[in-house]
């Protein structure tokens, strides 16, 4: 299977210490870059995440966000540190008695630090919430890269098809070419008032069949479309070899239009280039 290097995927997770959101998007790259973005409380995560990254992807400019948003009801129950507090009347008594004047209020003692406290929220067990919420959001981006993957397939099987059929096309029209040439020879020589001598013409209908054959580009064109699929069929990251293969096509079509002696091999070379140069636009997304 064949991945795209263009997806989304976004996943939500709750619970109790609040809402947290995962965004995953990526485009095309050379190699993999991952940039992270997320709340300072959870930086210990980056490295970790880089290298669930890097073993599940191969490349991409990758971007992951995290939103979070704690449970402001969870984390606002107050607990007193009654030990403390008694500890702070009994002194601020002790300061009353010995000064023989002064207050105290109740507000007084609850500032105390220490008297009042909030809980903690557990970092290791919203960390472990959070990994297990990655985990899936990565699983729906590879996923999404999968079915834009096998879109892309699709399109390119399709313009492996057309240049087959125009390579086909080329080849059967190579003995009528043979045939018209050998027609236009003997038409200039009878027109020059030229004695027809069997062996010249040979000689040269062979220096222009030698200068006008394609048989070797058109193999090569074939080879390149087995090898292509071949590729493709293989999966996995094989975005620069599609690439490579590209090049290749592209070589072979420029010989042919190079070697065209009618507008109907000229025709197939230029939509030979067009259906290269599709392939090649949906490959530079390809992993």
């Amino acid at each position: 299977m064949i991945h795209s290097m263009t997806a989304y995927a976004r996943r939500e997770i709750k619970g109790d210490w609040g809402t947290a959101v995962w965004e995953i998007r990526s485009v095309n790259q050379r190699y993999l870059e991952t940039y992270l973005r997320m709340p300072e409380q959870f930086r210990s995560l980056e490295p970790v995440l880089r290298e669930r990254f890097r073993k599940r992807l191969a490349r991409g400019k990758v971007e992951c966000n995290l939103r979070f948003e704690a449970n402001q009801a969870a984390s606002s129950e107050l607990t007193i540190n009654e030990e403390l507090a008694k500890q702070v009347i009994k002194a601020a008594k002790w300061v009353k008695d010995t000064a023989g004047e002064g207050n105290i209020g109740p507000f007084q003692v609850l500032n105390w630090p220490g008297v009042m406290e909030a809980p903690e929220q557990d970092l290791d067990a919203i960390n472990k919430d959070l990994l297990v919420g990655f985990d899936e959001a990565i699983a729906d981006f590879i996923a999404a890269r999968a079915s834009e993957g096998e879109n892309m397939k699709e399109l390119i099987v399709q313009r492996l098809d057309a240049i087959t059929a125009e390579a086909t096309n080329v080849r059967a029209q190579m003995p009528d070419i043979i045939k018209w040439q050998r027609e236009r020879l003997t038409s200039r020589f009878e027109d020059a008032k030229v004695e027809l001598d069997a062996g010249r013409i040979e000689q040269e209908l062979i220096m222009m069949a030698q200068k006008s054959d394609v048989a070797e580009e058109l193999d090569r064109l074939d080879s390149h479309v087995k090898e292509t699929q071949k590729i493709m069929k293989k999966g996995g990251a094989c975005g620069r070899r599609l690439d490579f293969m590209m090049q290749e096509f592209n070589r072979e079509s420029n010989t042919l239009a190079s070697k065209s002696i009618t507008t109907e091999i000229t025709a197939s070379a230029v939509e030979l280039k067009v259906l290269i140069e599709q392939m090649r636009e949906q490959i530079q997304n390809i992993e």
